[in-house]
């Protein structure tokens, strides 16, 4: 087991290629754009709305298509079936993603810096965890809506939960949810991460 630690510690601590570097340093700077385009994108349509009602979701903020007007429209409709508005104040992660993303941004310079594949994989590791809470507390927090309804409202539907990737009907609106650009970005940025593992981790230590 000792030989085992030993033979880990060792791959960890060693350096990244020239390439490899150059990979973590590309995937820091796949993160700029993130703090710009959103995340994620949310359309719904119905017979009434032929063209959709887009809601975008950034970083840092909850923005509606045709000039902020689409979520105004959706919050009117939500009212109708008891569900609370969506106002950007009300989602505590819009206050601290762009910090973790800044953060990771930070350790990502750093392994780049520092150039070895422990650093890398600590940054791999952070960033997952990251994106997997991201994605619980965004479905934790479509669900608190669509689960406390207001019991008086003028149409009644089944509580719901409305999704975080793909389609569903909700009442008469059909409702899809899909990555936007940034999502991208962040993929750039985990492939980046990877490629710079695998090329510095197949290459064998000069001695």
């Amino acid at each position: 087991m000792s030989a085992l630690f030993a033979t880990i510690t060792s791959v960890i601590s060693n350096p990244l290629t020239g390439r490899g570097r150059m990979l973590v340093l590309l995937a820091a700077l796949s993160l700029i754009p993130t703090f710009f385009v959103p995340l994620w994108h949310m359309n719904f349509w119905s017979q009434q709305y032929p063209d959709g009602l887009d809601m975008y979701i950034y970083s840092h903020n909850l923005v509606g298509g045709n000039d902020g007007n689409d979520l105004t429209e959706i919050n009117v409709l939500n009212h109708y079936i008891g569900m609370a508005e969506l106002k950007p104040e009300d989602f505590t992660e819009l206050k601290w993603i762009p910090l973790v993303i800044g953060l990771i941004a930070v350790m990502t310079l750093r392994a780049s810096a520092i150039g070895t594949i422990g650093s890398v994989i600590d940054t791999i590791v952070m960033s997952l965890y990251f994106a997997l809470y991201s994605l619980w507390s965004f479905w934790y927090k479509l669900h608190q809506y669509g689960y406390n309804l207001d019991s008086k409202a003028s149409v009644t539907v089944d509580p719901f939960t409305p999704p975080v990737f793909g389609h569903k009907m909700v009442g008469q609106f059909e409702v899809w949810s899909y990555p936007a650009l940034g999502t991208y970005f962040f993929m750039i940025f985990g492939l980046s991460l990877l490629a710079a593992l695998y090329f510095s981790w197949k290459k064998k230590p000069v001695a």
